[in-house]
């Protein structure tokens, strides 16, 4: 079985920065150097209120970036409208909140089925390939189906915050089953969130989970290592993952 594709979130690199509203680090720096240690794609959020990823980053990623740049934003018209300008290889529609210190859960597709569909085929129309970042659930697999997504990022949280054995076994087996009914259904498959170096191999197992975007936990060991050997180290685990497959 083949590694997952890695996606590297950049995000928390661009946090840091603006804790001090500095110029550096700079995420585009970060980018590069995590293309350099391997990775297939970044992964960037631009949020509603900015508190990370600014419109520039945006805007230099798409014309230095050498693999693949994907925007995740959230199903707004101001946050269409960028996509539509500056035209990422991929974007992936999240939930967003204010208040919410990180992304809590993935998008209510069954619930906000119109409105999402009308964002899918605006992006689709700019040949824009869409993903949907959804909790392991089934029902939130066929509304994405039914929407026209062509992919869907299954949110790996719960299985990463479980703290006892049949709590981790109990929603691994639900992210397993939401892969399954994904592919069976002729969507790809990525997951994210939470997924760090002591968790990822069971997820990164699943035969039908063809990417993984890891940001946090990339970033973190990047301020000890670098970026480039904290993808590399990644990568590494990943492949040693899929050879024991």
């Amino acid at each position: 079985m083949p590694a997952a594709r890695l996606g590297v979130n950049v995000d928390h690199v661009a946090t840091l920065r603006q804790a001090r509203r500095a110029a550096y680090p700079d995420p585009v720096a970060a980018a590069l150097l995590a293309e350099l240690g391997g990775a297939d794609q970044i992964t960037i959020h631009l949020r509603d209120d900015r508190r990370h990823i600014q419109d520039r980053d945006l805007q230099v990623m798409r014309k230095t970036v050498a693999t693949r740049l994907n925007l995740e934003m959230a199903a707004t018209p101001e946050m269409v409208k960028i996509a539509y300008e500056v035209h990422p290889d991929e974007v992936t529609l999240v939930p967003e909140r204010r208040e919410e210190l990180t992304t809590e859960g993935g998008l209510d597709v069954v619930r906000a089925k119109e409105a999402v569909g009308k964002v899918v085929k605006t992006l689709r129309d700019a040949d824009i390939p869409v993903s949907l970042f959804i909790d392991p659930d089934l029902d939130q697999v066929k509304a994405a189906h039914r929407v026209e997504a062509q992919m869907v990022e299954i949110h790996t949280g719960r299985y990463c915050e479980a703290r006892l054995p049949a709590d981790r076994r109990r929603e691994l087996a639900r992210i397993v089953d939401t892969a399954k009914a994904a592919a069976k259904l002729g969507l790809q498959v990525a997951g994210g969130h939470g997924l760090n170096y002591q968790n990822v191999l069971p997820v990164a197992a699943v035969a039908e989970i063809e990417e993984l975007n890891i940001g946090h936990a990339i970033v973190a060991r990047a301020v000890l290592v670098g970026m480039e050997r904290a993808v590399r180290e990644m990568k590494d685990l990943l492949s040693h993952g899929a050879r024991g497959a």
